[in-house]
């Protein structure tokens, strides 16, 4: 790679004044460079990609938002607001060739790079200071085969924006709950959501990917994986989690007919009555028709579940969960209709939502005894605020089997999947640890998690933790951890694509 280092980067942007940023490609078009001529004429004359690279100097291109800009301080925020990165640059892909461009660019200037979507990586490990930030959010296309049931998709799109699209021809793939999340982050660690015991995850349905991946030691290029082609690298996409091999710009997806879903939501004030809900939850749902999916949502002073039978009628679903509705006096409420309103109807505003937040995830493999649903109790009437919950997806059904060619994700053996969860504050342009209840909350989940240790097995790329031991193996287990570095070696053997807990290559 070229040894024009960051530092030097820095240093000539720095004397070019605040706000510019002085490197061969990084004007925005039709747009003067901001510096003194003896800056460029030491920027020209360090170049080493002048006819050396294999590939010709690269220029950014799309949308480019640089310090100094307007729109700068939000286009640089992300979803969690606990984190606050300063990148030197966020280029907006408008199509491929962007992306192909800026991973270029990076490498031949020697910047660190992230992969940004929907902006809710939870560590905030899709942005960066001082570094490239290359956002795919705009990539937003849709081109959906209904007699083929196959849908390609561009790398943009939303969960919601992909449940809405489907929906109208009776179509779906499993999505999460949250419609602002960004599809091709949620589907590349795994996917968990309403439609997981009925279609499996999100991954499963996943059958081909565009992808820019580096090219000898300072190029791009776009490939194609799916069963024929780089089916090795098909594999490690559906569930290694986000911005490891390369830059997804791409989805297709098989996807499955659903006409109609029966959507029971049931609340239960105060925690009286959470051991019986709880175990009756557990008890119940994971092993209940396919068709059949759930969350429940422990809160400080109250117990909500969502449910969601797939072509099904409301006392259909009623009756399965009988069991659970049955517990004390809930408020339910029941909707039958098409899955694209009734997913539309649940989000939350942005605006209403707390600004900062922090999770552990865990996987259950055993049921909880009433040990651990006390552990749960405890915590949660002693949460920081009452946006803090602790959070359960049911699993088995379609998720114990994996689709042809298999996947990254190894956690199919769980009866649930489980969250812990603080939020609070206010969105601004603030940092989250300047809030004066940043400390507490993020004791509370540290406490939270450890006392829930004897009870749950893994842990959830899609929700990682900076300071897990052994993350390697909770995300993916020892074999297929060791099967990705293989991976990773042949797509990315300069290892490009690092961050916090990236999957380092094999040694060769």
């Amino acid at each position: 790679m070229s040894d024009f280092s960051r530092r030097y980067l820095l240093r000539a942007s720095a004397a070019a004044g605040a706000g510019a940023v002085v490197v061969p490609g990084l004007t925005a078009a039709g747009a003067p460079d901001i510096a003194a001529a003896s800056t460029l004429d030491l920027l020209a004359a360090s170049d080493p990609t002048k006819g050396s690279s294999g590939c010709r100097p690269a220029k950014l291109t799309g949308h480019i938002v640089r310090p100094g800009d307007a729109s700068y301080t939000d286009d640089r925020i992300d979803y969690d607001q606990l984190f606050s990165h300063y990148p030197l640059v966020i280029v907006f892909a408008q199509k491929t060739q962007d992306v192909v461009n800026a991973l270029t660019w990076a490498r031949q200037h020697n910047v660190a790079l992230r992969v940004r979507s929907g902006r809710h990586a939870l560590e905030g490990w899709s942005n960066i200071d001082n570094g490239i930030v290359i956002d795919v959010s705009q990539l937003k296309s849709v081109h959906i085969d209904a007699d083929a049931r196959i849908a390609t998709v561009g790398a943009g799109l939303t969960q919601q924006e992909a449940v809405t699209a489907l929906a109208k021809q009776d179509l779906a793939v499993t999505t999460g709950s949250e419609g602002s999340v960004g599809l091709v982050g949620a589907t590349v660690g795994g996917g968990l959501g309403p439609l997981n015991r009925y279609l499996g995850m999100a991954c499963d349905s996943l059958i081909g990917t565009e992808v820019v991946v580096p090219s000898g030691r300072e190029c791009a290029k776009v490939i194609r994986a799916d069963m024929k082609d780089h089916s090795d690298l098909l594999w490690a996409l559906r569930g290694a989690g986000n911005g490891n091999f390369g830059i997804v710009t791409q989805l297709t997806y098989k996807v499955h007919p659903l006409k109609r879903i029966a959507y029971v939501q049931a609340t239960w004030d105060g925690l009286t009555d959470l051991h019986g809900i709880f175990d009756a939850w557990q008890r119940t749902v994971p092993f209940a028709d396919n068709r059949l999916g759930s969350e429940v949502e422990i809160h400080k002073s109250q117990i909500l579940l969502f449910a969601w039978l797939a072509e099904g009628t409301a006392a259909e679903a009623k009756k399965l969960l009988a069991p659970i509705l049955s517990i004390g006096a809930p408020d339910v409420t029941v909707q039958v209709g098409n899955w694209g309103p009734i997913f539309a109807g649940a989000q939350v505003p942005r605006s209403q939502e707390p600004a900062n937040v922090k999770f552990f995830s865990q996987f259950a493999k055993k049921l909880f005894s009433k040990k651990a649903i006390d552990v749960i109790g405890y915590y949660m009437r002693n949460a920081p605020t009452e946006d803090s919950n602790y959070f359960v997806d049911a699993f088995q059904g379609a998720i114990k089997k994996e689709p042809r060619g298999g996947t990254a994700f190894v956690h199919r053996d769980a009866i649930f999947y489980g969250e812990i969860g603080a939020a609070w504050g206010t969105p601004s342009t603030t940092p989250g640890v300047c809030d004066p209840l940043t400390s507490t909350c993020q004791a509370w989940t540290a406490e939270f998690s450890q006392a829930m240790r004897g009870f749950v097995d893994g842990a959830y790329v899609n929700v990682p933790n900076v300071g897990m031991q052994e993350w390697e193996t909770a995300y993916w287990g020892r074999r297929h951890f060791e099967r990705l570095r293989e991976i990773k070696a042949k797509y990315d053997p300069y290892n490009v694509f690092q961050y916090e807990q990236s999957i380092p290559p094999a040694s060769r």
